[in-house]
């Protein structure tokens, strides 16, 4: 875990360490998203994320090996060689949906509820007590899948 000027920072990386990143341990949110899109870039039930804004996260290896699907405001950034889904940039290109399965380190926010279970995965059950929203929590907490 990197420190910076007393600001707790966690590392993440893509499952062959090609592409590497740091972010400030500041999440504004977490959720269990469960829309097909989600489901699709991941590959499994649901996509657990951690939003916070886009300048808190820096690239530290491999950003020629970054494989985005989007545009500027809105895309999933993809490692070009194993995959594996890092983040998302979303909110009009001003936050990133970080992978919460990308961090290495442990980070101190953990998923609050699930959202768009109105389109999940029908053979998946969700089993834990986390609030569930058939679409987004509300505008004030998540605007952007």
């Amino acid at each position: 875990m990197a420190e910076t000027t007393g600001l707790r920072r966690l590392a993440g990386r893509c499952f062959c360490g090609a592409v590497q990143y740091t972010v400030a341990d500041e999440f504004g949110y977490a959720l269990n998203c469960h829309c097909s899109n989600c489901r699709r870039t991941t590959g499994a039930a649901f996509k657990p994320l951690a939003g916070i804004e886009r300048d808190k996260l820096a690239l530290t290896e491999g950003a020629g090996n970054l494989l985005t699907c989007g545009d500027a405001t809105a895309h999933d950034a993809h490692c070009k060689t194993c995959g594996s889904l890092l983040y998302s940039v979303v909110r009009e290109g001003k936050y990133v949906h970080v992978a919460m399965g990308s961090l290495i380190d442990t980070p101190s926010i953990r998923p609050s509820a699930h959202i768009f279970v109105g389109s999940k995965a029908p053979w998946f059950t969700i089993t834990d007590d986390l609030p569930q929203y058939e679409e987004h929590v509300t505008a004030a907490r998540s605007n952007s899948c």
